[in-house]
């Protein structure tokens, strides 16, 4: 290891222990560096399906023109097979990418330990397991901590560099810097359940899965409000079962077991019957959706045409919904502003930005509004909107909003009441959760809004939203939510409240 925290020269050889889709992932990202790669796998053919593999990815971009043959072969010829650990000697930095096993991974890193120098670099690409536990079972655990990338290795950009209670500076410094010669964007964190990326997310996974209990709308529908008004890449039940319901239910497990069965992180039954009925996802053809040949592909329910507003009158600011007005307006609709407490009345009917409450709590504790919208990352910009009406809501309000909307050119998505409808409710327990992170020094506010961004494609990194938001806002939502569940699950985290008691930012603007 480097005492001033440099990369490791390329000269170093760098040994991956696993040669799955992962395992030779991580060699070829090493060997793209110029690092002599050994790559072990004590599966008996595993060493050589993991080489096939990656030379039939080089292949193809050969085929595409986007690598030359002598890049393909000076990558994979920097590659070498390690049939036997115990020679693993010459490596100066290990990555071990193999079965989430504790016991397994114990066993191979006391063998590992003795074989190779007393400065050689160890780690674990685990995503779920302790590295201070992992570290504890060495002579030397300071020497050791996560180096956790993202699959598929070559293409994400995240790296989560994880320190132990006893992982060295200069340790976690090399890695680090060794990661960013790799051409990775690596971020330094502390060994706690899910890191930071794991962690974070799990709100996106979990606020979804609890409105398809409640009957709030379809898998289809909830997936087009995130991507279309939400500006997420993917919906979470697309995302679940590209990932796995298995994989995605055990690491929701695993975070909310370490964490003492925290209610914030509690697994879901939808999902639960999903893993236990074999519906795992892409890979046994069926999850929320149907991927077998022929199959009608998933379609949301999008609200009948509804009139053409005749008079639009904007009370008061609309906070993240301002823009609304410039794009009526631009419609060609007649629209009045007047004072008032940010209140859309279209034709009689109120409609208003979701605060959290449920339609039906906020019109008989206020008399109005009978519709609620939900958030979008960007108004303008935004395809779909979703809409839900109180219970009190005369015949024909949903109408009347929808109509609105699609004269805004947007599709809109009718839910059954739901407190925080789904964006917004979703966005904020996000935010909730990476305040939570902060506050407990498990990244710094950068890297963790970072790592969303790098390691899942969000739109925007989650405390940049609050700033975007405001905390006090977001607060609110999430107290709204606590009130009407009832449910420890929705506190606010103290970073948050904090915030939102001074108006103070996460980022300085």
């Amino acid at each position: 290891m480097r005492e001033d925290g440099a990369a490791l020269p390329s000269t170093v050889p760098v040994a991956v222990i696993g040669a799955g889709t992962m395992g030779s992932g991580i060699a070829l990202v090493a060997a793209r560096a110029g690092h002599p790669v050994l790559l072990h796998d004590a599966a008996p053919g595993a060493i050589q399906r993991g080489l096939d593999g990656l030379r039939r990815d080089l292949d193809r971009l050969v085929e595409k023109g986007k690598m030359s043959t002598a890049e393909r072969d000076a990558q994979l010829g920097r590659i070498q097979p390690l049939p036997n650990i115990d020679e693993i000697g010459p490596a100066g930095f290990v990555i071990e990418a193999i079965v989430e096993d504790f016991g397994v991974k114990r066993d191979l890193f006391r063998r590992i330990e003795a074989a190779v120098a007393p400065d050689a670099i160890l780690s674990t690409n685990t995503s779920s397991l302790s590295v201070t536990a992992l570290a504890a079972v060495l002579n030397r655990p300071e020497r050791f901590l996560g180096v956790h990338f993202f699959n598929p290795a070559p293409i994400l950009p995240l790296v989560e560099i994880v320190s132990g209670h006893v992982t060295a500076p200069s340790v976690a410094a090399t890695a680090f810097a060794t990661c960013l010669a790799f051409g990775k964007t690596p971020v330094h964190c502390r060994s706690t359940p899910g890191f930071i990326v794991n962690r974070v997310a799990r709100p996106f996974y979990g606020e979804t899965l609890r409105l398809i209990a409640e009957g709030a709308a379809s898998p289809a529908t909830l997936d087009a409000i995130l991507r279309e008004a939400g500006g997420f890449r993917m919906g979470p039940c697309e995302l679940m079962d590209l990932i796995g319901h298995d994989v995605n239910y055990a690491v929701t497990r695993t975070v909310w077991e370490l964490l003492f069965q925290d209610p914030r992180y509690k697994p879901s039954l939808v999902q639960k019957e999903l893993v236990d009925s074999g519906q795992l996802g892409r890979k046994s053809g069926r999850g929320f959706y149907d991927y077998t040949i022929g199959a009608a592909p998933p379609v949301a329910d999008d609200a009948p045409a509804g009139p053409r507003p005749t008079r639009v009158v904007i009370e008061g600011d609309l906070g993240p919904a301002a823009a609304l007005v410039g794009l009526a307006r631009a419609a060609g609709l007649s629209v009045e502003t007047r004072d008032g407490d940010g209140v859309i009345r279209i034709d009689g009917v109120a409609l208003a930005l979701t605060d959290g409450r449920s339609a039906t709590e906020r019109f008989a504790s206020d008399g109005a509004p009978e519709v609620l919208l939900d958030l979008a990352l960007d108004y303008g910009a935004a395809k779909r909107i979703a809409i839900a009406a109180a219970d009190h809501a005369p015949p024909g309000a949903v109408d009347v909003a929808a109509g609105f909307f699609q004269a805004l050119g947007k599709t809109v998505s009718v839910l059954d009441d739901a407190p925080g409808l789904v964006v917004m409710r979703t966005v904020a327990m996000l935010i909730n959760e990476a305040a939570d992170a902060a506050h407990q020094q498990v990244a710094s506010v950068a890297d963790i809004d970072l790592s969303m961004l790098k390691g899942v494609n969000y739109p925007r990194g989650p405390l940049a939203w609050c700033d975007a938001l405001d905390a006090a806002r977001v607060a609110a939502v999430i107290d709204a939510l606590a009130r009407a569940y009832g449910e420890d699950r929705y506190r606010t985290a103290p970073l948050l409240r904090r915030h939102a008691l001074t108006g103070r930012r996460f980022h300085a603007t």
